[in-house]
């Protein structure tokens, strides 16, 4: 077994400690390594660090691999190179010191750490608003079983409401089991309004298709239906960023993809992996939709008048 590999990532050196280490056992005994980790994160860099910029982060840590203990890392130790970016925000009682993922060396040391995911914040350090405004909406659209064609469907619906009060939105796969169906915002509401907002258009979804969708928080009172999660929008909450990786069987990717995507019979939560994600991210799905952020006063209005 290697012991160590020399990755070199702009002016930056970063070893691999262990990199033929599995961390995704497969039936065979060949599963995908920290080393394929590393090589997917190095490959996917361009089309990645854009959503990671700026954002403080929570990271998902594997070291023993997806059938081993999981550790989520809010605070960043104090033995991480210093070159690496942190950031301070605020928390009951004090702060937390988060990583901050900015350049493809940073990336790479987290590979290094076993850091399978990479949860994002929704709003930025150096954002318009700064930390306390976010610029992303995040819908997570959450069935009740593993089966897709809810998910295709709740999709679609929200994605019509959304363009009835004039947001544009994205879409990706979560690399688990739903989608995720992101807003620019321009960084000038803060948290509680955001998410307020977010909170509304799901209830006017989901008071229109009752039998489908639900906003209720509790298991037990979703039944069968999909639900509608938006408490990715509160303060200190993430969501997984674009093109991470899952700690799931195979390796599968949250991947962004086009609204006609979903027509596609194939189209599948976990539908690409770090075998094939960089071929999709290749294809620019979102086409720069992200990069222009509104208002949701104009939103508000007409979800209002269109509730009654």
């Amino acid at each position: 077994m290697t012991s160590a590999r020399t990755l070199r990532a702009g002016r930056r050196t970063v070893q691999l400690h262990r990199p033929d280490k599995v961390l995704f056992p497969a039936g065979d005994g060949t599963g995908h390594t920290k080393g394929d980790l590393a090589d997917y994160y190095r490959a996917v860099a361009p089309f990645m660090l854009p959503h990671l910029r700026s954002r403080p982060l929570m990271l998902e840590r594997h070291p023993d691999g997806v059938d081993g203990p999981r550790f989520m890392q809010k605070e960043t130790p104090d033995h991480y190179p210093e070159w690496i970016t942190r950031v301070e925000v605020a928390k009951e009682g004090g702060t937390v010191h988060h990583t901050v993922c900015d350049d493809t060396a940073t990336l790479l040391y987290l590979a290094d750490q076993a850091c399978l995911t990479l949860h994002r914040w929704t709003s930025r350090a150096a954002g318009a608003g700064g930390i306390t405004h976010p610029d992303r909406l995040v819908f997570d659209l959450d069935p009740a079983k593993d089966d897709f064609g809810p998910v295709r469907e709740a999709a679609g619906l929200l994605g019509e409401l959304l363009d009835h009060v004039g947001l544009p939105s994205a879409l990706m796969t979560t690399g688990s089991r739903g989608l995720h169906v992101i807003v620019p915002l321009n960084g000038r509401h803060d948290f509680d309004d955001v998410r307020a907002f977010a909170r509304d258009v799901a209830e006017t979804l989901a008071q229109a298709h009752p039998e489908q969708l639900t906003t209720a928080a509790r298991k037990k009172d979703r039944g069968d239906r999909l639900y509608l999660d938006v408490q990715r929008n509160a303060y200190a909450q993430t969501a997984v960023a674009p093109f991470s990786v899952r700690a799931k069987p195979g390796a599968p990717v949250a991947v962004p993809v086009a609204w006609d995507d979903l027509d596609d019979p194939a189209l599948g939560a976990r539908r690409w992996t770090i075998e094939d994600a960089v071929e999709q991210a290749r294809t620019d799905p979102w086409a720069g939709l992200l990069r222009s952020g509104r208002a949701l006063g104009p939103a508000r209005r007409k979800l209002r008048a269109l509730s009654g």
